[in-house]
């Protein structure tokens, strides 16, 4: 192990007095270990309900077929290609936090990759039942993948955008899925040393041996790296591919080259702002704010602020282009829906996806826990509108004027969008119970290094410059989760 020590000048990763590794062992199994608390036990059945509340509706779509949905001959995509494009633009903040931050060497990354692996894990399921929900013969599903000709006919049309989505989404959910279950086998080993009777049995199983001997933490090392290659390209290129369901076509607000970066952009922007809105709440009713800091969320907040501000260029280009292209249909496009009967929901993506991640510009809101979590929630809203304006206002009126019409949900459109979010938190609460939410092997590693006693260490031994550590000591009370140790710093 390294005895290098980062800046005395950055904040701390981890925070807190006496933090021991067996501390941060004894502080993130609480959830695991414990009983669950009664905010945990009020989230849980809320989710359920809303779970059973889409096991209702999308038994009530399979029995009675998509009509029972407000599509029309028109509108053959809404709500449903709505929800599994922000799905699965919420996944992708799991596998950016996990895989490209750590080839980058970004240690804050090791607080908050755990939960961001686990919430890519269930956005994708929750995308997948949109897809199955969609077919109109669901029974039949299995014929999206390529059949053996023994089997009659090749059904895979392999021209089909939508094809492309099934290999590029099954290809991320399963390297999504390895990358996160093999981060967990450290602490997996952990959890079965101290357990007893059956749930030492079962951890032992899913421990796959862990031993925690050098050679098998260089072979750990070894794998994560090379996942973490292979799964950086993917966070490029799924969304990519989901794009090219709308660009490949020759609708008019559709057929633009721009969507492939404009769709990998935006899903980063909602898979951080969906990451904020989980970990600020998991911190507070967990008590993680020593492993989660103000450094974390304010990290996360700049990337909001980049990607947020790549999404409202996108936007502009968008306008010129078909201002610029001289396309009468395209100009028409996009005039309806800045000022056609969807204006409101093209004003509501623009306010909350341009507008109010400027805010984040300012120090006091980017650093305020109340402020971070609301304008997280207002970002994932606004990426939902944007997903609802490409899809609905691009189809509702189309190149005939007699066929033009209004698309309005029905009650199972709704009941199904509400019940995925359900299903969503339902998964995620679960996880929190068996598994731990923070990855203790890896915030173990930055107790020498990175936290805020092993920069105490360094002011008591003047092995820093006595300018820098009065800043240190200065800027304690600046940070939310340390402001108590003020007074220990000063050495009172």
């Amino acid at each position: 192990m390294s005895s290098h020590n980062e800046s005395i000048l950055r904040e701390p990763l981890v925070t807190g007095r006496d933090i021991t590794y067996a501390k941060v062992t004894a502080d993130i199994l609480v959830p695991v270990e414990n009983k669950p608390n009664k905010a945990w036990w009020i989230g849980f059945i809320i989710s359920v309900l809303g779970a059973l509340l889409w096991v209702g509706s999308v038994s009530y779509t399979f029995w009675t077929g998509i009509g029972a949905w407000g599509l029309n001959k028109t509108v053959g995509w809404a709500w449903d290609i709505t929800g599994f494009v922000w799905w699965v633009g919420i996944g992708h903040a799991g596998t950016l936090i996990s895989a490209v931050l750590l080839l980058f060497r970004q240690n804050w990354r090791n607080s908050i990759n755990r939960s961001a692996e686990a919430m890519t894990i269930f956005a994708v399921i929750c995308a997948a039942t949109y897809v199955i929900s969609h077919m109109g013969r669901p029974w039949l599903a299995y014929w999206v993948f390529p059949l053996p000709n023994q089997f009659g006919s090749l059904w895979v049309n392999f021209n089909s955008p939508l094809v492309w989505d099934v290999f590029a989404i099954s290809t991320y959910f399963s390297v999504s899925l390895i990358f996160w279950y093999t981060g967990l086998l450290p602490d997996i080993a952990t959890i079965r040393d101290r357990a007893t009777g059956l749930r030492r049995r079962i951890y032992s199983i899913l421990s796959f041996g862990w031993n925690g001997s050098v050679k098998t933490w260089q072979r750990f090392e070894i794998v994560s790296l090379i996942l973490a290659g292979v799964s950086t390209p993917l966070v490029l290129s799924v969304h990519t591919i989901v794009s090219m369901d709308f660009a490949t076509s020759v609708i008019p607000g559709w057929h633009t080259t721009i969507f492939p970066p404009y769709f990998v952009a935006g899903a980063i922007f909602s898979g951080f702002a969906m990451v904020q809105t989980l970990l600020l709440v998991a911190r507070k009713v967990l008590g993680f704010e020593n492993y989660i800091t103000m450094f974390h969320i304010e990290s996360m907040n700049k990337i909001i602020i980049v990607t947020g501000s790549i999404v409202g260029v996108a936007y502009l280009t968008e306008l010129f282009i078909a201002w610029y292209s001289g396309a009468e249909y395209e100009q028409y496009a996009f005039l309806n829906r800045v000022s056609g009967p969807y204006w409101w929901a093209y004003w509501s993506m623009m306010t909350c996806n341009v507008i109010s991640p400027q805010l984040f510009w300012f120090k006091k809101i980017r650093t305020s826990i109340a402020a971070s979590w609301i304008l997280s929630i207002v970002v994932n809203i606004g990426m939902w509108f944007e997903r609802f304006v490409i899809i609905v206002t691009s189809l509702h009126r189309d190149y005939i004027p007699s066929s033009w019409v209004m698309f309005y949900p029905s009650v199972v459109d709704v009941c199904v969008f509400i019940g995925s979010i359900g299903v969503f938190f339902t998964l995620f609460l679960l996880f929190l119970r068996v598994l731990p939410a923070i990855a203790m092997a890896e915030v173990k590693l930055l107790l020498k290094s990175s936290s805020d006693q092993a920069k105490q260490k360094l002011i008591t031994e003047k092995a820093v410059d006595q300018t820098h550590a009065q800043f240190y000591i200065d800027s304690l009370e600046k940070y939310d989760s340390v402001a108590p140790q003020v007074a220990y710093a000063k050495g009172k």
